[in-house]
């Protein structure tokens, strides 16, 4: 442990303290070891300051590693390092995460700045109704689809895994070792999961910069994700394309761009309802035009599914807060014996003895966590 900095392990123990903790607040799972395999990383961080006279306080940003403008970066109990895209300008971090992607190095840190939130957007409302065919149609006519790129890099993917299918990167308890051939492919194949996932990332966050600059209320659809990667026919292009990490990437960038994500209810049925009439009927997936059976209307089906969402009715409609993330739950404890670790009230385990504490409970999260209507 002596040859590596000691910021490293203590940034490692403070995780499994936030781990410990989540934990028995019940908002995840109990803590697992870290695998390389799954985000090989640690975190270097600069504790030492300057301390003008014993006894006061330090002097504010003492403790800050300084960045200077280029292509070289002095990381705290490492030392300097080159970097492949240049420091823009000068500024100053304390935390340092050091991450490995397919046999090639990230440094991050993050810096404490303000953006300022444009005052004015193009147009004040759009609705968004995203597909597998064409990834988003927006309510005023527009449609963005995936990059065909995207396609081309899944197709080599698939065709180099099935070429490699007997391929075994060794077997310890067998006692066999990997070979170099083995060794060079699941490179090569890490190599080409990690660019499949840039072209998805680069996609992504251009496409929602692009809405968040030009619409001020946008209206997405709350799509059971997991319910549609359940059809094995579809759940290829869903994983695909991302349609979680596009609402994640709208709602965090409310606060940057001064917009307000809306979500319609899943039970909404925007692609079944005419978007001039009001008529509903039944689209199967197959009809891609909607012909309403009411009033005529010959409608493309996203498109229609998009106006609807646009004029969905307000009792239909939350607003998304800047941090999406699991819905919390009830208040947690540390379950000691004979305590309850559903409610947080001290009672024998019973769900009997809890329904006071619950109905409490459940008051204290509708006032803390009301929907935006």
């Amino acid at each position: 442990m002596q040859k590596y900095p000691s910021a490293i392990y203590s940034s490692s123990f403070r995780n499994l303290k936030k781990a410990f903790q989540r934990w028995r607040q019940g908002l995840s799972g109990f803590p697992r070891m870290k695998s390389k395999k799954l985000g090989d990383s640690f975190t270097v961080l600069k504790k030492s300051g300057i301390y003008p006279v014993k006894g006061e306080k330090m002097l504010p940003f003492s403790n800050r590693q300084i960045l200077y403008p280029g292509k070289r970066i002095t990381i705290p109990g490492l030392g300097e390092f080159k970097l492949k895209r240049p420091i823009p300008y000068l500024c100053s971090s304390q935390t340092f995460t050091i991450s490995r992607v397919a046999d090639k190095w990230y440094v991050s840190f993050s810096l404490d700045i303000e953006r300022i939130p444009p005052i004015s957007h193009e147009q004040e409302l759009v609705g968004i109704d995203l597909g597998v065919k064409c990834f988003a149609t927006l309510s005023d006519g527009n449609t963005i689809t995936a990059p065909l790129s995207l396609k081309k890099t899944k197709t080599k993917l698939t065709k180099l895994q099935w070429r490699n299918r007997n391929k075994i990167l060794g077997n310890r308890r067998q006692g066999i070792k990997a070979s170099n051939n083995a060794k060079k492919y699941y490179q090569k194949l890490a190599r080409h999961h990690a660019h499949l996932k840039n072209i998805r990332q680069d996609f992504l966050q251009k496409t929602t910069t692009e809405i968040s600059r030009k619409y001020y209320r946008i209206r997405i659809e709350d799509l059971n994700v997991s319910g549609m990667i359940a059809n094995h026919k579809l759940s290829a292009a869903i994983s695909n394309l991302g349609f979680y990490e596009f609402r994640r990437m709208l709602s965090y960038k409310q606060a940057i761009y001064g917009t307000r994500v809306e979500v319609v209810d899943r039970w909404y049925p925007s692609s079944k309802t005419c978007s001039v009439c009001g008529h509903v009927q039944s689209m199967p997936l197959s009809r891609r035009i909607y012909d309403c059976g009411s009033c005529g209307q010959i409608l493309d089906r996203d498109l229609n599914a998009a106006i609807n969402l646009t004029n969905a009715p307000l009792n239909k409609i939350r607003m998304v807060r800047q941090r999406v993330g699991r819905v919390p739950r009830l208040e947690a404890t540390a379950n000691p014996k004979g305590k309850c670790g559903i409610y947080a009230c001290g009672q024998v385990t019973r769900r009997r003895a809890c329904r006071k504490q619950e109905t409490n409970i459940k008051l204290l999260y509708l006032l803390r966590y009301e929907r935006f209507v």
